[in-house]
């Protein structure tokens, strides 16, 4: 029989203003105009009732991510997340329109670890953790191929747990990182990744010759 989801019907907590507690805090709080929140890229879901700005101009991490809870949540062989600040972020809209899912509990508790998304269009927004989120650059607007840049994976995670190999050459881990108790799996052939770069470099040369690599 299927895990039961359950489903959080407690009143959120309020201040004395009325507000929910928690559009007060990062990473939902808007930030005042005046705070001077220097926005760098935007983003939307699917349907475009969330939307939100970045202020970083790289994320402190990027990385790929193949354990069998992001395969199933995304209903993808991998997820690519970059990992930001809380204030690193500013939802210009719908950040009521934000649905919680804590994956442990199988709930829609606003848990920490939590994933965030749409509640209308079921985008996925981001994974909120304790001091950190994980958002998804499929989300944001790049202007350029060096925006895209910024947010290059670094690396890949659970990788003994893919349903697929990727020959990128980057690291490959059997599970957080290097120090966590996970190991690295030997990359791809050499040649299988010198010819995935040629062809990357030649469809940068094609952009930049058709005019498609402008800001």
């Amino acid at each position: 029989m299927a895990n039961e989801v359950k489903h959080d019907t407690k009143e959120p907590e309020k201040d004395e203003s009325g507000i929910e507690e928690w559009k007060k805090r990062a990473p939902y709080r808007i930030h005042d105009k005046n705070e001077n929140f220097k926005h760098l890229y935007e983003a939307s879901c699917h349907c475009g009732a969330v939307e939100y700005e970045l202020s970083r101009k790289e994320p402190l991490d990027s990385k790929l991510c193949h354990c069998t809870t992001c395969q199933t949540q995304h209903a993808a062989p991998f997820q690519w997340a970059a990992i930001f600040k809380k204030d690193d972020i500013n939802f210009k809209n719908g950040h009521h329109d934000l649905e919680w899912y804590d994956p442990t509990s199988k709930s829609k508790e606003h848990k920490l670890p939590c994933k965030v998304r749409c509640k209308h269009c079921y985008s996925p927004i981001m994974d909120e953790g304790r001091n950190m989120i994980l958002l998804f650059p499929s989300l944001i607007k790049f202007k350029s191929d060096q925006e895209k840049a910024n947010f290059k994976p670094r690396l890949h995670m659970f990788y003994g747990q893919r349903v697929m190999d990727v020959p990128d050459g980057l690291p490959k881990w059997t599970g957080l990182n290097e120090g966590e108790g996970s190991n690295l799996i030997e990359d791809s052939p050499p040649d299988m990744v010198k010819e995935l770069e040629r062809k990357r470099v030649q469809e940068q040369k094609d952009r930049v010759e058709k005019g498609e690599n402008k800001a």
